[in-house]
């Protein structure tokens, strides 16, 4: 796989919060659930997408959010349009006094609002959490991103708006696929836009010894790699090498390597019955001892402790610049 594949594939949706809401202006919706991302896509009408800092963005029919959390934000009928309704944790809305709202708003099989045939309509799905190893991707976005349908969409939008009406076997496995493709779709348009500041692992892919070095890494981070040994991959001398890697990348190969294999290692330590020991195997420790010791030293917990931090840590930090 590529770089930007390996550090996509973090994100997986997993019985994600996916539904259609349907609402009639005026209305002002305060999403306050702390998850990792929220993911809107409108099918009818526009609506605004504000964050708490006063940025207002204008989203079209066919238009994507990404809102990457915990802060909270608004989506409303006009910019300054005071919310009515919050969403809480566990996809829980009420009112602003805290008084439920779900039985009032719901309107069948994932869906959520007034009425059905109501001018604005959206597909919603929520990311409680995301892996490290997603979050070094997710950290390319603002806190509030609008992409209008023209830069994004893959045909994947109808797709999951018809599948997110269905009540059908293993119907939550494709809704959360389709959104995963949402995502990835959102996530690729916006490297490509001028206002964002592309990451060392995106830039890399434009040159093919370094290209070709971050696949290597990434396709095999167990392999028992050297500055000699992944240059002689690359048919490159270690110093063309770690000029061009470092100089594209952020960060000399091995040191990028180190942040890679933490980055994916705290990822599998998130997965049910992962060892500390089955997981050093993985990414290319030779004992836990040795994979317990570089995580407590890039990033100041040990991997048991790491399990009940989900929020960003250093070492995925630096794997995304």
């Amino acid at each position: 796989m590529d770089a930007l594949e390996a550090l996509l594939d973090g994100p997986r949706a997993r019985r994600a919060a996916v539904l259609r809401a349907h609402v009639d202006p005026p209305f002002g919706i305060r999403v306050a659930d702390g998850a990792a991302l929220c993911v809107v896509a409108l099918l009818r009408g526009t609506a605004w997408a504000r964050d708490d800092d006063g940025l207002s963005l204008r989203v079209d029919p066919g238009g994507l959010v990404l809102a990457r959390g915990p802060q909270p934000w608004t989506l409303a009928d006009t910019p300054d349009r005071r919310p009515t309704t919050v969403i809480g944790p566990g996809n829980v809305s009420t009112d602003l006094d805290g008084d439920p709202l779900c039985h009032d708003l719901d309107l069948g099989v994932r869906a959520w609002g007034t009425r059905l045939d109501a001018g604005v309509a959206m597909v919603v799905g929520t990311y409680e959490a995301a892996g490290d190893v997603g979050a070094a991707a997710l950290d390319v976005l603002p806190h509030l991103a609008v992409l209008p349908r023209e830069d994004w969409d893959t045909g994947a939008l109808d797709l999951l708006a018809a599948e997110t009406a269905r009540d059908a076997p293993g119907q939550d496995a494709v809704v959360d696929r389709l959104l995963d493709v949402v995502l990835v779709a959102g996530l690729r348009a916006w490297l490509t836009r001028p206002e964002c500041a592309a990451p060392g692992w995106y830039r890399g892919r434009t040159d093919p010894v370094a290209a070709h070095a971050l696949r290597l890494l990434h396709d095999d981070p167990a392999a028992p790699w050297t500055l000699e040994s992944l240059a002689r991959a690359t048919a490159v001398s270690r110093a063309t090498l770690a000029r061009r890697f470092t100089t594209l990348v952020g960060r000399p190969p091995m040191a990028y390597l180190t942040d890679w294999r933490l980055a994916l290692g705290a990822d599998l330590l998130a997965e049910p019955g992962a060892t500390v020991a089955a997981v050093s195997r993985r990414v290319g420790y030779a004992t836990p001892f040795a994979f317990s010791a570089a995580f407590k030293r890039e990033r100041g917990v040990s991997p048991t402790s790491s399990r009940a931090r989900p929020a960003r840590t250093a070492a995925a930090t630096r794997a995304a610049r």
